[in-house]
């Protein structure tokens, strides 16, 4: 009789076989959409190339859900999640595992399990091959790390002291220094400007770690995506498994959680400049941009793509570093969520040449806002963008990404489908009109660390 990790690795050599016949017809695949008893809402693409599955659950618990003064409370139960489990009772009693007996449990069956928080949600995510036996103790370990986490205190110390020691390392790279500096100014009192420090860890205690999991993680409020060789029905027990150790509310008891207040935006220009003992100035430039949901999302991707996301094509690469070789790299990007994440330009140069590079910056910016790209440049964006299509959907694990992405942002089952047709439909004035409604240059917000006063 085979061992189960037999089963798995002999599992895995096929699987890895296999994926060299993957191709970007997944893109073609539907994705399938349906809502559970329990409340969970569940997005499918079957994909039966390899004998796998990948998971994502979201939660509505990231970190713009911690309180100002507890930054970080999210992220430390997302933490906590893989550092022990409780006992379980009832039907399949199981004894209590620590985060030693965890991690082996999951070396032998082959899969594995991981947590974290972002800004917006709290995810948790599976990968396991679906031969029976092992899907189903792969699922029921993952609802047992989910629901019943034991959150050791003396494991709690340990990471807090190991988490605070990092922060208070980080500080001493002029690149925290200026992140910090710059996300303060953009976001203001919002909770994506919020950063861990030694002060808000000292203050999460495992009660309120405790009362955050219980207020934000049920199955009412999971979205469940899963990408990999299961079908509708197998897909509905693989969820019922991992939901199954979660509190089981209806009605009222699963509202919407508290509106967060959105970002508001800049009303005038602002500049730090923060003295620093480094050879190199980091200079970050920005605003509040724009939710995921927002319908110029596209223009705008391809608009930054010129501008500053393009590497060695983008604008911003050839006026600031090629014509005049004021850095090696230099970037533009949108962070968009829930809420509206920060527009960055961000580069790295000596000192006395910091107030020369904002400047260029900030022309080549302004310039793009006001005219737009060329039509040569659109071109050479979208076929760029439309020919590196294929690279976001060739692995189980980025079409979970991509599924996740749709699921989180309430965005249409067919968005992949016509993602490559909408792209190529746009045209100069949608770049320079998306550009134009989101940025304004003459209000940005300028971080400079490094140099002397």
């Amino acid at each position: 009789m085979m061992t189960m990790k037999k089963i798995a690795a002999r599992a895995l050599f096929i699987s890895a076989g296999a994926l060299f016949g993957v191709n970007s017809a997944w893109a073609l695949l539907p994705i399938q959409h349906w809502t559970e008893p329990n409340g969970a809402q569940v997005w499918l693409v079957e994909s039966p190339v390899i004998p796998m599955v990948d998971v994502q659950l979201d939660f509505d618990a990231g970190s713009r859900r911690d309180p100002a003064g507890q930054a970080g409370l999210a992220g430390a139960v997302a933490s906590m999640a893989s550092k022990g489990v409780l006992a379980m009772a009832g039907e399949g009693a199981a004894p209590p595992l620590d985060e030693n007996a965890l991690g082996e449990a999951w070396a032998d069956l082959g899969a594995s399990f991981d947590a974290s928080a972002g800004s917006d949600a709290l995810h948790f995510s599976l990968r396991s091959l679906t031969e029976p036996a092992l899907l189903q103790r792969a699922a029921l370990l993952a609802a047992r790390q989910m629901g019943e986490p034991s959150w050791p205190a003396d494991i709690w110390q340990r990471e807090r002291a190991r988490w605070s020691a990092s922060i208070k390392e980080s500080r001493t790279r002029p690149a925290t220094v200026a992140g910090e500096a710059f996300a303060t100014a953009v976001y203001g009192s919002h909770p994506y400007g919020f950063r861990a420090t030694e002060d808000t860890l000292a203050r999460i205690e495992v009660a309120d770690m405790q009362a955050f999991h219980a207020r934000t993680i049920a199955a009412c409020r999971a979205r469940v995506s899963i990408v990999g060789a299961v079908n509708r029905a197998q897909a509905q027990t693989l969820v019922a498994t991992l939901l199954s150790r979660l509190p089981q509310r209806t009605g009222a008891e699963c509202a919407p959680l508290p509106a967060v207040p959105e970002v508001q935006a800049l009303t005038a220009p602002a500049e730090q400049r923060i003295p620093f003992a480094s050879a190199q100035a980091h200079v970050l430039i920005g605003q509040p941009g724009f939710a995921r949901r927002d319908p110029d999302f596209l223009a705008l991707l391809v608009g930054n793509h010129i501008l500053g996301g393009g590497g060695f094509t983008a604008r911003l690469t050839n006026e600031v570093r090629e014509k005049r070789g004021l850095s090696y790299s230099v970037y533009s990007g949108f962070a968009p969520g829930l809420h509206a994440g920060a527009f960055t330009i961000g580069l790295q140069t000596r000192p006395d040449q910091a107030a020369q590079a904002v400047q260029v910056s900030r022309d080549v910016l302004a310039r793009f806002v006001r005219e737009g790209p060329t039509e040569v440049e659109l071109r050479a964006a979208k076929d760029n963008l439309i020919g590196g299509f294929a690279l976001r959907i060739d692995s189980n694990r980025k079409l979970l990404g991509n599924v996740a992405n749709i699921a989180w942002n309430d965005l249409p089952l067919d968005y992949l489908d016509h993602w490559t047709k909408r792209v190529e439909a746009l045209t100069v004035a949608d770049i320079r009109a998306a550009m134009a409604r989101k940025l304004q240059p003459e209000r940005m917000v300028t971080v400079v660390v490094g140099g002397q006063p």
